[in-house]
């Protein structure tokens, strides 16, 4: 069962970016890492097209994500969730995210932001339920630290 996601500093920032740069839409992509015991830790996030035609949804191109797939297919990486913004929001599952049927041990990572300019709060949650993960950044090798 997971308790922890690993979201290195670059990995945040980039989110950070992704999620300003489309703002005020949702910006989405999908998690490659790696899972390691209770934890899974982030390697990449591979940003994917938002589908919705909805200003406040997503949804990840699925072209992209079996494209993934079949990138990862032997490299002992995978996909271990997914990652979308919530503009002038919260860092919570909405209902639109809890609609949508979660894979056991599937992160999905959250940030939102409050405008373009403005620091994004970060959340990662877990499964159907969207029970709550610990966020950890890595900030030397070895060397966790909560976010």
């Amino acid at each position: 069962m997971l308790t922890t996601l690993i979201l290195p500093a670059d990995l945040r920032a980039q989110f950070a970016a992704e999620a300003r740069a489309v703002f005020p839409h949702e910006c989405c992509g999908l998690i490659e890492g790696v899972r390691e015991g209770d934890s899974a830790r982030a390697l990449a996030l591979r940003p994917t097209a938002n589908f919705s035609e909805e200003p406040d949804s997503f949804e990840i191109d699925p072209t992209a994500h079996l494209r993934l797939m079949r990138e990862l297919r032997g490299s002992g990486r995978e996909i271990v969730g997914c990652y979308h913004s919530h503009p002038r929001g919260r860092p919570v599952p909405s209902d639109r995210d809890r609609a949508r049927d979660g894979s056991e041990d599937f992160v999905w990572l959250i940030a939102a932001l409050a405008d373009e300019a403005a620091e994004a709060d970060f959340a990662a949650f877990v499964d159907a339920d969207f029970r709550p993960l610990a966020l950890r950044a890595m900030l030397e090798v070895g060397r966790r630290e909560p976010l």
